[in-house]
């Protein structure tokens, strides 16, 4: 590799982990598992600070609002559940979805929920009112959601059915492209120019957000049916993607060299993210030069 990082393991005891996501500012990380409870930790003392238990099955995404208040989580139980952080009870129960809810975000300013489901649908909530009811159901898709990503203006999914979506929050216009290929996870880049694709063949695909064009393609994972995710570190640099080897790799954004190292996430603002690794999550920091 051409930087070194330090490795630190951090045992969740909470089964199978689905999901790791750092907070906001980086300084928590919440986790979700098979045992079907959500936790939210300080990976850098290997602290878990509070464990969140409401959901009848596996809990497959959890992430927390931008001033870190609450927790919104979703379910095999085919709920999404907003949680206060420091109670660590339920604040509402969301239940409209008919199938498995796989992924859920919130947007820019924490006031709107986004879930997506075995349904095929998204559906956008209201998070500071008291419905239970969604404001707006997204049924574009016609397979499974594997991912949903919010930016300032935009809605980004991504499906079995081979497409990435994106829809326009302030012109309510869908932007449809075709990958070819069943899409585990899409996002944005960090400077939101891109999008950066997983498919189940193996490849990531570099796409140019306005016109669809294929950039890049970073290959060397072997073809699954896991959902994988794939991210961008914060200087929009290296692509990282988690792996059904149960390792992490590292491509260069530019000349596609191979770094090889199922949840990613990388902290907001320095050179440091998180991997899910079957009951563990993994910690890796940039060794910083004197």
């Amino acid at each position: 590799m051409d930087s070194e990082y330090t490795c630190k393991r951090l045992y969740c005891n909470q089964g199978a982990i689905r999901s790791v996501n750092f907070s906001e500012d980086g300084a928590y990380c919440i986790t979700s598992g098979s045992s079907k409870k959500v936790k939210l930790w300080n990976p850098y003392k290997s602290t878990c600070l509070k464990t969140y238990a409401g959901h009848a099955n596996e809990v497959m995404d959890a992430v927390s609002s931008c001033d870190q208040s609450q927790i919104v989580s979703c379910s095999m139980d085919k709920s999404v559940i907003l949680w206060d952080v420091i109670a660590g009870t339920p604040v509402r129960r969301l239940r409209c979805h008919t199938g498995i809810v796989t992924t859920v975000r919130f947007n820019e300013l924490s006031t709107i929920i986004v879930s997506g489901s075995q349904d095929n649908s998204v559906m956008l909530w209201d998070a500071r009112s008291k419905a239970i009811t969604p404001v707006q159901v997204l049924p574009d898709a016609k397979d499974s959601i594997s991912s949903v990503r919010v930016s300032d203006r935009e809605i980004l999914t991504a499906s079995y059915d081979g497409f990435i979506r994106r829809y326009d929050i302030r012109e309510g216009r869908l932007v449809t492209d075709c990958m070819g290929e069943i899409v585990t996870c899409a996002s944005f880049t960090k400077d939101n120019r891109c999008v950066l694709v997983s498919c189940a063949d193996g490849t990531i695909k570099l796409i140019d957000r306005d016109t669809g064009e294929l950039l890049s393609e970073y290959e060397g994972l072997k073809k699954s049916d896991y959902c994988i995710e794939s991210s961008v570190n914060k200087d929009d640099n290296i692509v990282l993607s988690g792996s059904s080897d149960g390792r992490i790799w590292m491509w260069n954004l530019i000349s596609k060299k191979v770094h090889p190292i199922i949840s990613i996430a990388v902290h907001p603002s320095k050179n440091c993210f998180l991997g899910a690794n079957s009951q563990d999550i993994l910690l890796w920091e940039k060794v910083e030069s004197e």
